[in-house]
């Protein structure tokens, strides 16, 4: 008789007890970095130590994404990292991304999604979240993002106009790097600072879905938020016009690249969902 009490009583601890919360993280890189970025910094290992288990890698292509699948056991958090032409256009990449994100749905239709993006990838993210809002993604996490753009894009633009001869010297003194941006102009249009008529203007003021927003703002030495290549600004979506009051703020004192610091700050972040 005790025995079927104890057992009683034990049903009624796992009926109440909240289900284990299983979710999907994707990792979306930034302007001139690839997939490999979350695992160079080693934001990837410390993830994967606490819980969140890599669980495969997407490539965007002509043909749609392809997945290379990880083995993820049991686990019951895992994180993809999507892997897009960062040289292209905004529009372009949001194309790519929300057909990641449908074969991430298609994967796992039970789970919720959290997006995190680095720099130009946060953008994409949240470019990609208003062309086509779901109902399972419940976060977006920027980090060093350029929500309201940077003067750097309109260096670069300076940089690579085209000036007859000069350009050989440019190519020459430059290397790939110039090569790159000279690739890259039509995103650094769409990386320029907020003006009418622009495509930072005119993102900024649709309407956004009804998620958690979540900016990871970088700080200089002297405490100033910032970076040297966005603004701290920038990287405040609460200073986005359909966005104000709607995003939780970190901030981390370090530079613009990826540091293993960042995982810590999306465990925490993670964590007080």
């Amino acid at each position: 008789m005790t025995k079927i009490i104890q057992l009683f009583i034990l049903s009624l601890l796992l009926a109440a007890a909240p289900a284990l919360r299983a979710d999907v993280l994707v990792l979306v890189h930034g302007y001139l970095g690839d997939a490999n970025s979350w695992e160079r910094s080693g934001i990837n290992e410390i993830l994967d130590q606490n819980g969140w288990k890599r669980a495969g890698l997407f490539i965007g292509s002509p043909i749609g994404p392809q997945l290379f699948v990880r083995d993820y056991g049991k686990a019951e958090n895992k994180v993809y990292v999507a892997n897009l032409p960062s040289e292209t256009p905004v529009i372009v990449q949001t194309e790519i991304l929300n057909e990641i994100l449908d074969q991430v749905q298609q994967r796992h239709p039970e789970e919720d999604i959290i997006l995190a993006g680095h720099s130009a990838g946060g953008l994409i993210a949240r470019a990609a979240l208003v062309k086509q809002p779901r109902k399972k993604v419940t976060m977006l996490i920027t980090i060093a993002s350029p929500h309201l753009g940077t003067y750097r894009a309109a260096q670069a633009l300076n940089i690579t106009r085209s000036q007859g001869p000069f350009e050989l010297v440019k190519r020459f003194v430059g290397g790939n790097d110039y090569v790159a941006l000279k690739h890259s102009r039509v995103l650094m249009i769409d990386l320029l600072p907020t003006l009418p008529g622009n495509y930072i203007n005119w993102l900024n003021v649709q309407t956004h879905p009804a998620i958690n927003y979540v900016s990871v703002i970088r700080t200089n030495p002297a405490g100033l938020a910032g970076d040297s290549l966005v603004p701290g600004y920038s990287q405040d979506m609460n200073n986005v016009p359909a966005l104000r009051g709607k995003s939780a703020i970190y901030t981390t004192p370090t530079g613009h690249y990826l540091v293993p610091d960042d995982a810590f700050t999306l465990l925490d972040i993670l964590g007080s969902r």
